[in-house]
């Protein structure tokens, strides 16, 4: 078993009820839940020209590779109608693996920790939330601290 933290956002449809469903997915493959963020709306990064996003980050137990996980989770998004998981266009939902454990891993399919992590608040934020204390393991800076210094200006608000 492999502990995981997964960001996840949607910005079409029902926000809130695609996180949820993503998360009900994965369950249904066997992984299990161990802690969940709260629920964030965060201004897109990148490609600005798009709805706003609700993003929630967990922490998962999985008896999957990084690269098992990774395909699973392009099912889900495909399954819950996800073109083109290259585009940053809107999105119902799409599940990127920010970390495994302590793994560093760079191929041409998979990159962990997740490349820009340091700087999208969309992530930090809520995985700061449940794991202020994790350790990236390539920066050797805590997340609280990453969040912190964090020079991504866009916006993200706690949802109630």
């Amino acid at each position: 078993m492999m502990k995981y933290f997964l960001c996840l956002g949607s910005n079409l449809g029902q926000k809130k009820k695609n996180l949820k469903q993503a998360l009900a997915l994965l369950r249904n493959e066997g992984i299990r839940i161990l802690r969940s963020s709260s629920f964030y709306e965060t201004e897109p990064v990148d490609n600005l020209d798009q709805p706003w996003f609700y993003n929630q980050v967990v922490e998962v137990e999985a008896g999957f590779s990084p690269l098992e996980l990774l395909k699973l989770a392009k099912k889900i998004e495909k399954r819950m109608g996800r073109k083109d998981p290259t585009q940053k266009s809107p999105r119902k939902i799409d599940i990127d693996i920010l970390l495994a454990e302590n793994a560093v891993i760079r191929t041409r399919e998979l990159v962990i920790p997740h490349p820009r992590l340091e700087k999208r608040n969309f992530a930090l934020i809520p995985l700061g939330e449940i794991a202020p204390d994790i350790v990236h393991p390539v920066l050797e800076t805590k997340i609280e601290d990453l969040a912190k210094n964090s020079k991504d200006p866009s916006i993200v608000n706690k949802l109630e």
